[in-house]
């Protein structure tokens, strides 16, 4: 008979479990969280902006003064927002909330995987997703993958609620909510969960067919209100009264959606971005050089126990808990495994971490299973081998920073063996002897993911593209100004932000990360030219110099230039035209190594 372990938490061992598990991640998450200053400058910026003005707070504007917004839906920045304004602009403020979202997460998932196979799984899989280096990355960081991920845990648990006897269709009706919301967090990647959650509620559901598919529609219409309102409300303001929509060449949010945030990720085409990312592209790339450090360590354990576990569940009842959750969590890994593995445009290694509470689930509910049915020699084989091709994996990924630690691979290649070897003939051991056993083999399979997400959360990290472990600090090492904010001196920031309320931008530069760097440092507005790679029409040449004849910039910073308006064939080349209008039209003062263009005095040839 299928079994939801509804009263998993009533005795106290359960509750202590999750209560460590919880605690743990909070410390891992929080942990000296202020020693990444900004983290990416671009969002922090942004932050700044709508914690002190509601219009930037409304549509993500990147500075005060509205000129543009961040290439995403403002979602995760409403959360920082809500923050910076209860309680001030500063690291913890901008940085704690996505810690405290992958802590509920974490907690989140607990429940999904505890209802369904026992708090023992739901205690695994939650410790497999906190002990994840990318999600140990993500959480402590202010990229908007935290709130994604956090909101589709939760559609996930409500997906799951909806499948049990005697539910309602609200719950998957809130997971539609949920799943629109994530859209506005992060757009068309919100969606890739949607085939496991559609073919799980279709095929396990507990009402009649006819039923299940009106259910459907009714999440679908949710989820189309939840996402589309937002959209709507854009497309439908005055452009002239709103800041330029960033990411797009044609003011549009719907383009956004489609384009540069939608379809050209897979496809590559991208209008105004910093070209293709395909190299790596292939079922191999989750597990490169590229990816492979944040989300392979437990990858194939997760795919091995969804495989078994539908496979040990496939004479349950339709209905059986444990196999609806493996459809819904093994939906979801595969779909967004093969995207991010096919992808032909910009997809960054820190986006795996949405593969991470999948992982945790499979493994955890499959785990489970495998364990009860030990006796069973196929069983006890899935399960050795899980274990050993996990502990050979991370051998390998260690090895790929063979400075750190290197005693680590050794151990844990011992270990695991010795785990997997043992684990063929658990079935016939005392029961004290076979937990020893499983002990053995879950630290042999966490500890170099959790060695590695450790040194991951006590690391720095700064810029657009941050990355796992110890050895890459601050991200990827791109040109000047690209992925990472300037640090201006302090003669710099004095100079910029002098009189800063007799101009609407106090400054101008090229490229969203260069202004955000002044930005934070002046606490004024500074209009980024192009948007965040410098390819956004906005504004164009005629509009920066009616801003310039009417005195509502101050001073154009000179910075290095993105590579889209040289070198691309696509995006615009606005950003470089105004550049060169201002060192033709106005005299450079050299400020501790910056440029300054004072845009208040007279143009040469006006």
């Amino acid at each position: 008979m299928a079994r939801t372990y509804r009263d998993g938490g009533a005795s106290v061992l359960p509750r202590v479990g999750v209560s460590v598990l919880l605690a743990a991640t909070a410390a891992l998450y929080l942990w000296k969280l202020s020693a990444s200053g900004w983290a990416n400058a671009f969002y922090s910026a942004a932050g700044q902006a709508g914690g002190t003005d509601w219009t930037a707070m409304l549509f993500g504007s990147s500075d005060g003064a509205n000129a543009i917004t961040v290439d995403k839906t403002p979602a995760a920045l409403w959360v920082i927002d809500v923050s910076v304004r209860i309680f001030g602009l500063n690291p913890w403020s901008v940085l704690a909330p996505q810690a405290l979202m992958g802590v509920a997460a974490v907690g989140l998932l607990y429940l999904a995987v505890g209802r369904v196979a026992g708090p023992g799984a739901g205690l695994l899989a939650g410790t497999v997703m906190a002990l994840t280096p990318a999600a140990a990355l993500i959480f402590r960081y202010n990229n908007p993958d935290a709130l994604l991920v956090l909101l589709l845990v939760g559609a996930a648990y409500w997906v799951q609620r909806a499948c049990e006897k005697d539910a309602g269709r609200w719950w998957l009706i809130g997971a539609g909510v949920a799943v629109g919301f994530g859209f506005l967090a992060k757009m068309l990647q919100a969606f890739l969960v949607l085939p496991g959650f559609a073919v799980a509620y279709l095929a396990t559901g507990q009402r009649g067919l006819r039923r299940r598919l009106g259910d459907l529609l009714l999440a679908a219409l949710a989820l189309a209100v939840s996402a589309g309102w937002y959209l709507a409300l854009v497309e439908l303001w005055p452009a002239s009264s709103r800041p330029y929509i960033g990411g797009s060449q044609h003011n549009s949010i719907v383009e956004l959606t489609l384009g540069y945030n939608g379809f050209g990720r897979l496809t590559g085409d991208e209008p105004g971005g910093l070209g293709n990312l395909n190299h790596d592209v292939g079922w191999g790339r989750l597990f490169g050089a590229g990816m492979g450090l944040d989300i392979a360590w437990l990858l194939p354990a997760g795919a091995i126990c969804a495989a078994a576990g539908l496979l040990i569940s496939r004479r349950a009842p339709r209905t059986d808990p444990a196999r609806t959750a493996l459809m819904l969590w093994g939906g979801w890994l595969f779909v967004t495994a093969v995207v991010f593995s096919f992808a032909n445009g910009i997809v960054h290694a820190y986006y795996t971490v949405a593969l991470a509470p999948a992982i945790g689930a499979c493994v955890g509910i499959g785990v489970t299973l495998l364990w009860r049915n030990r006796s069973d020699i196929r069983a006890a084989t899935a399960l050795s081998g899980a274990v050993l091709v996990t502990t050979v994996l991370a051998a390998v990924l260690l090895a790929r920073n063979a400075e750190w630690i290197p005693w680590l691979r050794a151990i844990v290649a011992v270990a695991g063996v010795g785990a997997a070897a043992l684990l063929l003939v658990a079935g016939r051991m005392t029961r004290t002897a076979a937990q020893a056993v499983a002990a053995l083999a879950m630290a042999a399979c966490l500890a170099a993911p959790a060695a590695y997400s450790i040194a991951t959360a006590v690391t720095p990290h700064s810029g657009a593209v941050p990355s796992v472990g110890p050895s890459r600090h601050g991200g990827f090492a791109g040109p000047a100004g690209l992925l990472n904010a300037p640090t201006p001196a302090a003669a710099v920031t004095n100079a910029v932000a002098a009189d800063a309320d007799r101009y609407t931008w106090a400054a101008a530069t090229v490229g969203s990360n260069n202004a955000a760097g002044y930005q934070l440092a002046g606490g004024v507005p500074v209009m980024a030219v192009g948007g965040f790679n410098g390819t956004d029409p906005a504004p164009t040449l005629q509009q920066f110099q009616a801003f310039v004849a009417a005195k509502q910039i101050h001073y154009f910073i000179s910075g290095r230039m993105m590579p889209g308006p040289g070198t691309h064939t696509s995006g615009s080349r606005e950003a470089a035209a105004i550049a060169e209008w201002v060192q033709e039209q106005f005299t450079p003062v050299t400020v501790e190594g910056v440029v300054l263009y004072d845009l208040t005095q007279t143009p040469r040839n006006s």
